[in-house]
């Protein structure tokens, strides 16, 4: 439904009468300073990347423990996105649900009564706050992971800034995911329930009980496509072109579903 100001209906997709639109460049820099203005954004990143360094150095360190067969010291960094990834998962939720905790949302709406454009927005902040934080902490991970293989990787300036930018892509699309679920949920606690057993506990499960079949069907969730897309010199059941496709197709349904929500719920 929408919301009435003055006598015209506003967030229905019409601009209100006599007032200048900043479109979606507006939108997008409203959406930047209010993600900034959440103290969880900064505190996210942050922790994010102490994650990135502990869960690296751990990697690096069994690998040259138990003398694993040399890889691709960038493999470590994208090994820490099983756990990284939840730090712009977070992110995402509360820059979408605090304001429907809030109650502000129906400001947002008002201002910007393009409900696409207010989500737009904020999956385009989301996804570029994730890609370049993913990008950085694949960085540093990948220096700390380098001197603790103590010789156990390779290093490649083009495999490693590839891996690098890989998984700044990763989080990214998992950064839009989670907008369009949590415009879906409207509660942090529903979308970080769906998000976590997406991306976490169903993999967790179907590659705990093994078999062919339900591997198969991991490599289908964004996961098990995303952790080929960023590992190198694996055996994945399709090339890295293929898995980017799928996390993208999950990142294009989930913000088709958020956008179906958003319009025919009020606010």
């Amino acid at each position: 439904m929408a919301m009435a100001d003055g006598g015209r209906t506003v967030g229905d997709g019409r601009e209100p009468e006599g007032r200048r639109a900043g479109g979606l460049a507006g939108a997008v820099a409203s959406e930047w300073t209010k993600l900034w203005s959440v103290r969880a954004a900064s505190l996210s990143l942050v922790a994010g990347l102490v994650i990135t360094g502990i869960f690296t150095f751990y990697y690096a360190s069994i690998a040259r423990i138990n003398e694993h067969p040399v890889q691709p010291v960038g493999n470590a960094a994208a090994s820490s996105v099983v756990v990284t990834q939840f730090v712009f998962v977070v992110l995402a939720v509360v820059a979408v649900t605090s304001e429907y905790t809030a109650g502000t949302v129906r400001a947002s709406l008002l201002w910007v009564p393009r409900r696409h454009r207010v989500q737009a927005a904020k999956a385009l902040v989301a996804g570029v706050v994730a890609f370049l934080g993913g990008g950085a902490f694949a960085v540093v991970g990948t220096a700390v992971a380098w001197s603790a293989f103590d010789g156990r990787a390779s290093f490649d300036a083009g495999t490693t800034l590839g891996q690098a930018v890989a998984v700044g892509v990763y989080q990214g699309l998992v950064a839009v995911l989670t907008v369009g679920v949590a415009f879906a949920a409207r509660h942090p606690a529903g979308a970080l329930s769906v998000l976590v057993t997406l991306l976490w506990a169903l993999p967790s499960v179907l590659l705990g009980l093994g078999g062919d079949t339900l591997a198969a069907v991991n490599d289908r969730l964004p996961h098990g496509a995303g952790d080929h897309f960023l590992r190198v010199g694996g055996d994945g059941p399709y090339s890295s072109a293929t898995a980017v496709l799928i996390v993208a197709a999950w990142t294009a349904a989930a913000h088709l579903i958020g956008l179906y929500v958003l319009r025919r719920r009020d606010a």
